[in-house]
């Protein structure tokens, strides 16, 4: 949980960054890459991380921008990962401005539950990197080369020097 919207800033900064990453990587054809035959597939998954972004912050009384709850998923790479960018600038804008540090103590209705402020704050990151890692395993498949979140993608070990652990 965060305690502080300091806290919270500092976390989103890298988590976004790496999100905006894998979105910015995506093709319009890469979208139709499936879970499974009939499941949800990679564009569906982004889309649904740019929208879980002002639709999970509404729900604990922080009022966004950004893709809609129940807008269709575009069929545009590039439409989903700038619907990403907004909803994530307008987080990094809004908060500040309708939270503060001791807001995140209170407590709200998600979901059939009362989380604390902070606790949502906290959920979004997880929420986001669960997803992001499913996308980076459909982003594989699809062909694409996926960017390190917490370290260095397999592509990546040259630009240190080192081979690619096995």
């Amino acid at each position: 949980m965060f305690t502080t919207l300091a806290a919270f800033q500092a976390a989103w900064a890298h988590e976004s960054t790496s999100t905006q990453a894998l979105l910015d990587t995506l093709t319009d054809a890469s979208l139709h890459q499936p879970v499974y035959p009939g499941g949800r597939t990679l564009g569906r998954l982004a889309w649904h991380i740019a929208q879980t972004i002002p639709e999970m912050m509404g729900k604990a009384g922080l009022q966004l921008t950004g893709p809609g709850e129940h807008e269709p998923v575009p069929t545009s790479a590039a439409a989903i990962a700038d619907g990403y960018r907004r909803a994530s600038a307008s987080l990094v804008e809004q908060l500040p401005k309708q939270w503060t540090d001791a807001a995140l103590a209170e407590r709200t209705e998600m979901y059939g539950d009362m989380w604390e402020k902070g606790t949502t704050l906290s959920i979004l990151i997880r929420h986001e990197a669960h997803h992001r890692g499913q996308m980076t395993v459909l982003m594989r498949q699809a062909g694409l080369k996926v960017s390190g979140v917490y370290g260095p993608s397999k592509e990546e070990w040259g630009a240190f020097g080192a081979p690619a652990p096995e």
